[in-house]
């Protein structure tokens, strides 16, 4: 089953450059956000990363940043904080869950003989 999945973005101070992303399966946050605390958090995040953007670029954040950001490198707790205090924003066009089962389904062309694309 595809998921649509959306990003949560906290910044732990409004001057700061500095963002924490963790990804959500869109449907599960919004149920979760808005109280249903029954929904277990495996199920309301796609994957227990939590990622650090300074200028765009997604990194995974150090056990120090994470300590010195959230007082835990715990990810349970980290995720937690983002998810109760951070902004939803949309991903558009990507889903999960989703994907190619089997890749001779596809128009893919493989060269083998080391041509590269000029003997295609």
């Amino acid at each position: 089953m595809v998921k649509s999945v959306g990003k949560v973005v906290y910044r732990p101070d409004s001057q700061s450059t500095d963002e924490f992303v963790a990804m959500v399966n869109t449907a599960e946050f919004k149920k979760w956000k808005d109280g249903d605390t029954s929904i277990p958090l495996a199920d309301v995040v796609d994957s227990f990363d939590v990622f650090h953007s300074n200028q765009g670029i997604l990194l995974r954040p150090s056990r120090q940043q994470l300590e010195n950001v959230f007082g835990t490198s715990k990810d349970v707790d980290v995720l937690t904080t983002i998810l109760q205090n951070g902004k939803e924003q949309p991903v558009n066009g990507f889903t999960s869950g989703g994907g190619i089962s089997n890749i001779t389904r596809t128009s893919v062309v493989i060269d083998s003989k080391g041509k590269g694309t000029s003997g295609i």
